[in-house]
């Protein structure tokens, strides 16, 4: 995947400056893709060119002229093009990991260390995301909102960055009671 196609789902909700456009990244696309603002106005100006999206311009009073941007027919159909494809698993990547899996030669305490601050940083993100959720909900039981919302993708893939997190969250303590189990068990041996 690619940032212009996570760019072009974030534009169906509409015509959005690029100002916009971030903080819809961090707080809702951010569970699955990431993206520095920098990277997000190159690709834009890419996608313009492209002519996958429109921008036009709005002179604002006390504030700078800003640069509205929508998808073209263009951008649809790329859009549509990339639903029908096949998409491959994801692949984890972590640092953290490669450090867990050396914790037996390593440095044990550093690496709890580590588990310790992930796991403040998933509890974040699972308070962040149950608030979003439940400004999506707004009163609403789940299935209310799913059988009247006119889109359903950004609830879904919320959900699904919500699991994520709350697994980092069980992942993180069991590997800290291991990790200190094994400590105290060492520790008596010596």
């Amino acid at each position: 995947m690619s940032l212009r196609n996570a760019v072009m789902a974030a534009l169906l909700d509409g015509e959005s400056s690029g100002y916009d456009l971030t903080k819809v990244f961090d707080a809702s696309v951010a569970n699955f893709w990431i993206c520095t603002p920098q990277q997000l106005y190159r690709e834009l100006d890419r996608m313009e060119s492209d002519g996958l999206i429109t921008a036009r311009t709005v002179e604002q009073e006390r504030r700078p002229t800003k640069r509205l941007f929508s998808l073209t027919e263009e951008g649809l159909e790329e859009l549509t093009r990339f639903t029908a494809a096949q998409h491959k698993p994801t692949a984890i990547r972590d640092e953290l990991l490669v450090a867990v899996l050396a914790v037996d030669s390593g440095d044990a305490e550093a690496v709890k260390a580590s588990i310790r601050e992930r796991k403040r940083w998933a509890e974040a993100k699972v308070e962040r995301y149950e608030r979003l959720r439940a400004r999506f909900l707004d009163g609403r039981t789940e299935e209310e909102f799913l059988a009247t919302a006119e889109r359903v993708g950004p609830y879904l893939t919320l959900l699904r960055g919500l699991s994520f997190e709350r697994d980092n969250v069980r992942w993180c303590a069991r590997s800290l009671t291991v990790l200190e189990r094994r400590g105290a068990r060492l520790d008596a041996a010596e």
